[in-house]
């Protein structure tokens, strides 16, 4: 383990990226076990609050990931210990402000309701991606051996199918595929998630079939999965059962 620990991560520079992985999970896990036993009034646990102000923990993750990074810009190329200790900041940082993305994306206090799944999502984004950049994978693949076509012209062909493929609903499978390029062939090609941007513009009204097989697919297949990652989600986040105060709520 030690050998392999030394060859693949300190070896090759990814000593940094391993703190900064190993920092983001174990600071969200605390994060929420934190929140959770703040929820349940459990002991001394309380929300952090100036007056009547309550100072949400994205405040301090905002705070941290300026530490962190400005830290790793002007520390020594060579001092290998401050940019592990600007990575762990960083890592910390993020937590705190990817545990609460719902609420930055809907600019409103969404924690425990539905939408604050969002925040989970993006942690296991986060968490993904920072993995599979760990074990070596790159985005795009432009420098994994001779190019057989240009590099730019396979660099824009990924975004372009990345981007189809996240227009149709299928998240993970384009944040992968950036990473796993063949899986950007087959989320493109494949038929959209009913709810997603594709399907509106294109099977709504021109090809309600399309939509009907879409519908069927998501009951059969989808389903079962998102309440399988939902159910992992929220036995290490806690229970997002709270009604969702947006719902019906209109712009002005």
């Amino acid at each position: 383990m030690g050998d392999w620990f030394q060859h693949t991560i300190v070896a090759t520079g990814r000593l940094p990226l391993f703190c900064y992985f190993v920092t983001l999970i174990v600071a969200f896990i605390a994060t929420r076990i934190n929140v959770r036993l703040i929820r349940a009034k459990i002991g001394w646990f309380r929300n952090v609050s100036v007056g009547e102000m309550h100072i949400h923990h994205v405040v301090f993750g905002v705070v941290l990931m300026l530490v962190g990074g400005v830290t790793g810009l002007i520390v020594p190329p060579a001092s290998q210990a401050g940019h592990v200790m600007a990575a762990c900041v960083f890592g910390v940082g993020s937590a705190l402000v990817l545990d609460e993305f719902a609420l930055i994306l809907h600019l409103h206090d969404v924690y425990w309701e539905e939408e604050g799944r969002t925040s989970v999502d993006a942690v296991f984004i986060a968490v993904a991606v920072t993995g599979l950049l760990l074990i070596g994978l790159r985005p795009l693949t432009w420098d994994y051996g001779p190019p057989i076509v240009n590099p730019a012209a396979l660099i824009v062909a990924n975004l372009v199918l990345a981007v189809i493929t996240l227009l149709k609903g299928k998240i993970w499978t384009g944040m992968a595929g950036l990473f796993l390029p063949p899986m950007l062939l087959v989320g493109a090609i494949r038929l959209a998630r009913p709810g997603s941007p594709w399907a509106h513009w294109f099977f709504a009204r021109r090809s309600p079939r399309k939509m009907a097989r879409a519908v069927r697919r998501e009951e059969r297949w989808r389903r079962p999965v998102i309440r399988a990652k939902i159910a992992f989600q929220e036995f290490l986040s806690g229970r997002h059962d709270l009604p969702s105060t947006r719902r019906g709520r209109r712009h002005t």
